[in-house]
């Protein structure tokens, strides 16, 4: 979740709540007039045990509904070890290309191909 600078108050709070993940500044360099803060929690035991949980207890009411159900159908792929195959990769990929911010497949595949040096498998 990103907020300007001037409303880190409330990511602070989440983090609170939560119990997990931390908040951090992320520099803009377009025209906007603040720099954005971001709460973020990337450990996926926290995203497991304590946020996923949380929003299937508390379901979105809006559009992001559809994508975070697409994310924890990938985490629970994670889970299974997929991501550690090129053809899970494939179907995280996939997922992920039709979730919020889309990016074309081939872009994906190129990222995946260049951060994944132990995927097992020849795709």
């Amino acid at each position: 979740m990103s907020q300007g600078v001037s409303s880190v108050g409330c990511l602070e709070e989440l983090k609170e709540f939560f119990g997990v993940g931390r908040v951090y500044g992320n520099q803009r360099h377009d025209n906007h007039r603040e720099h954005m803060m971001q709460y973020v929690v990337s450990d996926r035991w926290a995203l497991l045990e304590t946020i996923v949980p949380f929003f299937e207890e508390h379901p979105l009411r809006t559009a992001k509904r559809s994508d975070f159900e697409k994310f924890v159908r990938v985490l629970d792929m994670m889970e299974d070890d997929l991501h550690l195959t090129a053809e899970g990769l494939v179907q995280i990929a996939e997922i992920t290309q039709t979730m919020n911010r889309r990016k074309p497949r081939a872009e994906l595949i190129r990222i995946l191909r260049g951060h994944t040096p132990n995927i097992q498998g020849t795709g």
